[in-house]
C-alpha cells in the first residue's frame, strides 16, 4: 500500500559562519501533511463513542492528517576562539489535530554545555524538560468510559519528561553517554483503553541508561 505525505520547512540562521565571534542561532518553521487514513481518538465506525455498549469496536477512519512545528536554538555563551564550544539553549513546539492524534501538542526546552573544560573540549552535558498533551478527543473518550464502564476510570492528561545526559569522550571516536530520565504521568497517567491493561493508572517512572558510540 502506498501512502503519500508531504512536508515543508523554512529556516533562518544567524552568526553561523566559521570564525564568526558572535553568538550563533537559528529558527526553523515547518509543517507536514499525510494523505492516509487515521483512527478517530473517540468515535467508532458507527458514529458512537468507542466506550459505548453499542460501539462497533472499530475506530472511525478519518482522511488525512496535518501538523506544524517550530524550533529555536541560540548560543548564550561561546568559548573564546571556538565555533561550537559554549552554552546553548533550545525550544521546540509541535501541534496536530486532536481528533486523529493522541498527542495534539508537544513542547520541550533545554540547555546544553559543550566543551567548557579546556582539558575535555569534546564533552557535552545537557538537561531538558518535555511536555506532551493528551488530545481533548482522547480525554473525552476517557470521560465516556467513566459514564459507560465505571465512574473511577482514570482520565489521561499529559506526559512530562525531565532528562539529563552527559557525553564523555574516552578517546577520539569513542564516547560513552549515560543518561537519566524521570517520566511524569507515563502514557498520560493511565494505560490506553485499547491496550493490554486498559484503564490502569500508571505511576511516575525513573529510567537510567547508558550508550556508547564508536566511530571508525
Amino acid at each position: 500500500m502506498i501512502r503519500l505525505c508531504s512536508s515543508g520547512r523554512l529556516q533562518y540562521a544567524w552568526n553561523n559562519k566559521k570564525g564568526d565571534p558572535n553568538l550563533a542561532g537559528q529558527f526553523k518553521l515547518g509543517g507536514w501533511r499525510h494523505f492516509g487514513l487515521f483512527q478517530d481518538q473517540r468515535f467508532a465506525s458507527n458514529a458512537v463513542s468507542l466506550a459505548a455498549p453499542s460501539s462497533s469496536g472499530t475506530p472511525l477512519l478519518l482522511a488525512g492528517d496535518i501538523g506544524g512545528w517550530a524550533v529555536f536554538e541560540q548560543q548564550i555563551y561561546r568559548m573564546p576562539n571556538t565555533d561550537d564550544r559554549g552554552i546553548g539553549i533550545f525550544g521546540r513546539i509541535s501541534g496536530a489535530p486532536a481528533d486523529r492524534n493522541l498527542i495534539d501538542l508537544y513542547i520541550d526546552a533545554g540547555i546544553e554545555f559543550i566543551g567548557l573544560s579546556a582539558k575535555r573540549p569534546d564533552d557535552k552535558f545537557g538537561i531538558a524538560a518535555g511536555y506532551a498533551h493528551i488530545s481533548k478527543q482522547a480525554q473525552q473518550l476517557d470521560n465516556d468510559y467513566r459514564n459507560f464502564v465505571r465512574p473511577d476510570w482514570p482520565q489521561r492528561s499529559f506526559e512530562g519528561l525531565l532528562t539529563a545526559v552527559y557525553q564523555y569522550q574516552i578517546r577520539e571516536g569513542w564516547s560513552v553517554q549515560p543518561n537519566f530520565q524521570y517520566i511524569i504521568h507515563p502514557g498520560g497517567g493511565a494505560a490506553a483503553p485499547s491496550g493490554a491493561f486498559p484503564g490502569v493508572r500508571l505511576k511516575n517512572a525513573a529510567v537510567l541508561g547508558i550508550r556508547t558510540t564508536l566511530k571508525f
